[in-house]
């Protein structure tokens, strides 16, 4: 039997590998994890967490100005951009530090360094040139935004990497893309007061959302304020007077702002980590290509998280590493369940969605039962504010099974998560019926609409 320096190498101190490693280490395995950043990875450090700060801190305006429908007289505001920053920044430095206490608590040893793969089973740390073995190495080295190098003057434009430490807040703002870090960062500046301007080739928003989803925060954000701009690409970027920016697109807009910032999908970090040295196969995108238990082409490599590229999403990478331990060090097989995924978009107003959208579900199942909802939230009837809450349920009519339940509005990404236990679990629209309503709350709607708005039958509407 060949003898390894440890049991398990992990390459990525984010979400999944810290969870690997930290299980592994925790029943007694030699465990060693390498990061050249800092722990946390894309969601605690520059993704998920910060992100959602922003999102609380851009709302504030908007409850000042609904204060004043209940009574509250609010004084002159002011925003301070680097004081949101800085605790940003001792926020994400706490989190950090949990990731390392429970790595070293669980005595897995922390490389700070690059690894590279040089073999098999070897690795190369790049601080100290050092070579050791591993029987297992684990690749989680997430992904990061599409730099978009094709397009003129990229190098002026920022990424959702650095939205969050800008050294002062611009006063206006052109984002491209149409997905959700695009929609959310889109909401985030224009809470701040920053003049925003969306660009999305499609033609419409969010593409792989619901119909109503998308049609409905569409509108909301052109209603307050956001200039949205679809059919149309950016064809360049410039450098303008006083370090601003000149902005061409395809349809012959020039725009002139402070900042632009390119969210166009992001890719995985598979770049010099010596995959094509130890014959790990990728696809196209750079993805590690893996089967369903995280196992690459190369026996004893496994790869999890973003840089697999099946669904980018912390919890799933939380989910795989438990999964690859089960697997792997207590002989049971299990694979991830990528079935059902359960997504918020933090957007304002916020989406919830589970399961299939109503176009998804038409492709699939013959005749189908949609029941939707579209009402002013409770707490507007004082604030006066007019933002509408959407909700919807996709149904198949032939045994009742609940497909798809989407939301759209405050906390929606709240109940998603609650919803998607239920459709996790099978439940129909029967069982929605025999419960009973928590009143008065906006999600009494899911319970209360017993008849269809409209069917869909081979496709089409009726």
């Amino acid at each position: 039997m060949p003898t390894f320096d440890y049991d398990l190498f992990v390459i990525g101190g984010g979400s999944g590998g810290v969870r690997s490693a930290r299980l592994a280490a925790s029943m007694g395995k030699k465990v060693a994890i390498a990061e050249e950043f800092r722990f946390g990875g894309t969601c605690v450090i520059r993704g998920c967490v910060p992100k959602k700060l922003y999102v609380y801190a851009s709302q504030f305006h908007k409850h000042f100005e609904d204060a004043a429908g209940f009574g509250w007289q609010v004084g002159e505001t002011r925003f301070d951009w680097p004081a949101l920053v800085a605790a940003k920044e001792k926020e994400i430095t706490r989190l950090e530090g949990l990731y390392r206490k429970g790595l070293e608590n669980s005595a897995a040893t922390i490389l700070a360094t690059r690894a590279v793969l040089v073999g098999p089973n070897t690795i190369r740390l790049t601080a100290t040139d050092e070579l050791v073995t591993a029987e297992r190495i684990l690749i989680a080295v997430g992904g990061h935004p599409t730099p978009h190098v094709d397009l003129p003057g990229h190098e002026l434009c920022i990424s959702s990497n650095e939205a969050f430490d800008l050294p002062e807040l611009p006063k206006s703002i052109v984002i491209s893309g149409g997905g959700y870090i695009a929609v959310e960062f889109a909401n985030i500046f224009h809470g701040l007061g920053v003049e925003t301007t969306l660009i999305y080739r499609g033609k419409q928003i969010l593409s792989r959302f619901d119909q109503d989803m998308r049609q409905g925060l569409q509108a909301a954000m052109i209603a307050k304020g956001i200039r949205v701009i679809c059919e149309d690409i950016i064809t360049g970027v410039a450098e303008g007077e006083g370090g601003r920016r000149t902005v061409t697109t395809k349809a012959g807009e020039v725009l002139t702002v402070d900042q632009v910032m390119l969210a166009l999908g992001r890719v995985p970090n598979t770049g010099s980590l010596g995959l094509e040295t130890a014959g790990v196969a990728v696809d196209a995108r750079g993805a590690i290509i893996v089967d369903d238990y995280s196992r690459t082409n190369v026996p004893g490599i496994f790869a999890l998280g973003d840089v697999t590229d099946r669904v980018q999403l912390t919890p799933v990478a939380i989910h795989e590493a438990m999964c690859f331990i089960e697997t792997e060090f207590r002989g049971n097989p299990v694979s991830p369940d990528h079935d059902m995924i359960a997504t918020a978009v933090f957007s304002q107003p916020e989406i919830g969605t589970v399961g299939m959208s109503e176009e998804e579900a038409a492709k699939a199942f013959d005749d189908l039962e949609i029941y939707r909802a579209e009402f002013r939230p409770m707490k507007a009837t004082l604030s006066g504010r007019q933002e509408k809450t959407i909700m919807k349920l996709v149904v198949n009519a032939a045994d009742r099974k609940v497909l798809g339940a989407h939301i759209l509005g405050h906390e929606a990404g709240e109940m998603a998560q609650l919803l998607g236990i239920s459709l996790k679990a099978g439940v129909t629209k029967d069982d929605f019926d025999r419960t009973m309503a928590v009143h008065p709350t906006a999600s009494e709607e899911l319970v209360t609409m017993y008849q269809p708005s409209y069917r869909v039958r081979n496709g089409q509407r009726i």
